[in-house]
């Protein structure tokens, strides 16, 4: 359960089991609890002292509550609706830029190897090379998203958290981050909060409903929109509400 203040629950009675190396798409209305749930899976909502849960959320049988909040983030990184490479910092320190706030301290050979290897995960290494010393912010809205997503490939994560990460895209931007995920998901567990129901459709494995702070049905994707369990998620997906 999460709530805000005493009175104001926002997500609650959500139990589920998320495969691993897979797409899972979380859909819903606005207002369903859906991207408060998925910040709840490396708690962020620590952030904000009048936010409380209860529950437990494990990652590979250990609780998330006993790890620290800094080992959490780099098992489960976050990549958030509309692009946000750091301003002030050049391509390559956006990459980097965990390692630094985290006062890791790498050789500059390190440093080089981690910053190819992200963007290159991302498909964005042969676009930027010659740019690596510029301002992330110069680069395309799509090329901003992939920036991010590499920031967060950085420090190898298993779990990648997405809050609506082609929202803010053209379509052509859309379909280059869809293919990338689908070729991240070798590699990485993808949690994707979408209102784009086509989206979840195309590239998600398995596929949650939210309604009203609850989860309604969980299911392979192919199934849900096929022939879903609950007549609420059958009226979503059907345009009859949302």
């Amino acid at each position: 359960m999460i709530a805000y203040g005493k009175d104001k629950s926002a997500v609650r009675d959500v139990t589920a089991d998320i495969k691993r190396n897979a797409i899972t798409a979380i859909m819903g209305p606005s207002g369903c609890g859906k991207s408060t749930l998925l910040r709840a899976i490396n708690r962020m909502h620590e952030l904000y002292p009048n936010i409380r849960t209860e529950g437990e959320i494990e990652l590979n049988g250990e609780s998330i509550y006993k790890m620290s909040t800094t080992k959490l983030r780099r098992k489960i990184g976050m990549v958030f609706q509309r692009p946000n490479p750091f301003p002030t910092m050049s391509i390559y320190e956006n990459v980097i830029a965990g390692y630094d706030l985290n006062g890791s301290k790498l050789k500059k050979d390190q440093k080089d190897a981690i910053v190819e290897s992200s963007l290159h995960d991302v498909g964005l290494f042969d676009e930027v090379k010659d740019s690596l010393n510029k301002k992330g912010n110069f680069l395309s809205g799509g090329q901003q998203q992939r920036l991010c997503i590499a920031r967060a490939l950085a420090f190898k994560p298993e779990v990648i958290l997405m809050d609506e990460p082609t929202s803010a895209l053209d379509p052509l931007s859309t379909a280059k981050i869809e293919d990338l995920l689908v070729e991240l998901k070798n590699q990485y567990t993808i949690i994707l909060v979408t209102h784009n129901m086509s989206q979840a459709a195309r590239i998600s494995d398995n596929a949650m409903f939210m309604y009203l702070g609850e989860l309604v049905e969980y299911d392979k994707t192919k199934k849900m929109f096929t022939n879903p369990s609950d007549s609420r998620t059958e009226g979503y997906l059907t345009g009859k509400f949302g």
